[in-house]
């Protein structure tokens, strides 16, 4: 039997969302708030911190501001899946449906974080005296007493490609003798299907969008 392009779609995502959160569950069940394991070499760890704000470790905000990016994902998420629905009803190439539907499965996979990991967790990344304080030293359990309430959970992220590390020649101005990293940012497969849904659609079918009025 043929599946129908909103098949396609909703095992697409389903997918992504269970391996997603079955490596984060995983991460958060296993590891404590800042372990890191080589997983080849030096260049690619699993790393495991938990983030407060948008995608890659950016932060926004403390409780309002956390609030905030929930109420915002939720938004994004039902912006996107009726925006899949107008591309299938419109016949819209199958590869630009595929690649905003990898948006909408990342954008669903940090939601969930968010939305319910405060909630089922024993132990997580809390706000307090106007910082977010980590924990360190402790693996979380399931707990129905959750560590924050509903839309106030944080983002479990993991992945990690230092590849090049080292610190800048003390001469420049401002960052000399500080460390860098290459790549620095942490995070997860969520985010992934982020960016390459949003980088997919600029390489390969920004043409059509330009084309349609859609861009």
């Amino acid at each position: 039997m043929k599946l129908s392009i909103t098949w396609k779609v909703i095992i697409f995502v389903i997918a992504i969302l269970i391996f997603d959160q079955a490596l984060k569950i995983w991460i958060k069940t296993t590891m404590y708030h800042g372990q890191s394991e080589p997983v080849f070499g030096n260049w690619f760890l699993l790393h495991f911190v938990e983030n407060p704000g948008m995608a890659f470790g950016w932060k926004f905000g403390g409780k309002a501001g956390k609030l905030f990016l929930s109420i915002f994902r939720l938004a994004a998420i039902a912006g996107f899946i009726w925006y899949v629905r107008m591309l299938i009803i419109e016949k819209a190439p199958q590869g630009l449906v595929i690649c905003v539907s990898l948006i909408l499965a990342g954008a669903i996979g940090n939601m969930i974080d968010c939305a319910f990991y405060g909630l089922i967790f024993d132990t997580g990344t809390v706000f307090s005296s106007g910082e977010y304080i980590p924990y360190e030293n402790t693996i979380s359990k399931f707990s129905l007493d959750g560590y924050a309430p509903f839309l106030h959970g944080c983002v479990v992220d993991m992945l990690s490609f230092p590849i090049i590390e080292g610190f800048y020649p003390d001469s420049l101005p401002f960052i000399g003798g500080k460390r860098f990293v290459f790549f620095g940012p942490i995070f997860n497969i969520a985010d992934v299907a982020v960016t390459t849904g949003v980088l997919s659609i600029i390489v390969f079918h920004w043409g059509f969008l330009k084309k349609t009025g859609k861009s």
